[in-house]
């Protein structure tokens, strides 16, 4: 008997739920994350960094009562670290502890490879989960390119093979999740084994939705000026564009400051919020022609 879907039960039951963990999907977003519930396939978004690539796993994460499993990928980042390894100190010690007994090496052996002695990484947690599960590999365009030969077995099939033990199947396949920030591209193999889904920043109306969605308090004149000085930020040539997430920060901090006007001096003077560089800073304050 199929197990019943915990995911979505259609697009606008995704925008819905979505909507209600604070994270506002667009159409196309929406269907996505359904599709990629509904077709049990994993889901690559690619886009910028600071669009809600990694929030849009946590809320689904969140709506559905799902368990996050988040493999942060990075450069050097290997399959003992991605997927498992085996706790060599304890199987020493077991071995050190059958010496001068009659058991044959061979049991031992077997003895030293078994479940007890796996360390589960995030890969093979995810498999292994029988309870519903988001699996979050974030940044995959960071790992090496080798490291994506590891996510193949997993994006095809939902298992893993561990020599020692055997293939393990997924019981429960998860909701994956792989975000990149298209600093080099992925492989065709890996494109083919997932839906597509490409985040930009949002136009002015949708990000101000978004900001005041998240801080209520804003004022609506101020959360104005707010998502005007961001796009204006943002075509700027900047070492880091200001993310949604400064967006919200930025909103909560002139909330807390009791700032009812965004002039010219409320943002040089809060301007270390969204841009985290003393070089873009200068450069916005000479391009906005900012007054302190």
């Amino acid at each position: 008997m199929p197990q019943p879907n915990p995911w979505f039960s259609s697009p606008a039951d995704a925008a819905t739920r979505l909507a209600e963990a604070g994270y506002l999907a667009d159409p196309t977003t929406a269907t996505t994350a359904y599709l990629a519930g509904a077709l049990e396939k994993p889901l690559l978004v690619e886009g910028p960094a600071g669009v809600g690539k990694t929030e849009l796993a946590k809320a689904v994460a969140t709506v559905t009562g799902a368990e996050l499993v988040r493999l942060q990928c990075y450069e050097g980042l290997d399959e003992a670290r991605a997927l498992y390894e085996w706790n060599y100190k304890k199987q020493l010690l077991r071995i050190q502890s059958s010496q001068g007994s009659d058991q044959a090496w061979s049991e031992t052996h077997d003895d030293i490879f078994t479940d007890e002695f796996l360390l589960t990484r995030p890969l093979l947690t995810a498999i292994r989960r029988e309870e519903p599960t988001v699996l979050l590999i974030d940044e995959v365009d960071k790992t090496d390119v080798e490291v994506e030969g590891l996510l193949l077995e997993v994006l095809s099939d939902f298992q893993v093979t561990i020599p020692e033990l055997g293939t393990v199947a997924a019981v429960r396949r998860p909701f994956v999740v792989l975000t990149s920030n298209a600093t080099r591209e992925l492989s065709e193999a890996v494109k083919r084994r997932c839906l597509y889904l490409h985040l930009d920043y949002p136009d002015a109306e949708r990000e101000r939705e978004i900001v005041t969605s998240q801080v209520p308090d804003l004022e609506e004149r101020v959360a104005v000026r707010l998502v005007e000085t961001i796009t204006r930020l943002r075509e700027l040539e900047l070492k880091k564009a200001p993310s949604i997430a400064e967006s919200v920060d930025w909103a909560r901090t002139l909330v807390a400051l009791e700032i009812g006007e965004l002039d010219d001096k409320a943002i040089a003077d809060t301007l270390g919020v969204v841009l985290k560089h003393a070089s873009d800073q200068t450069k916005a304050v000479k391009e906005l022609r900012l007054r302190s």
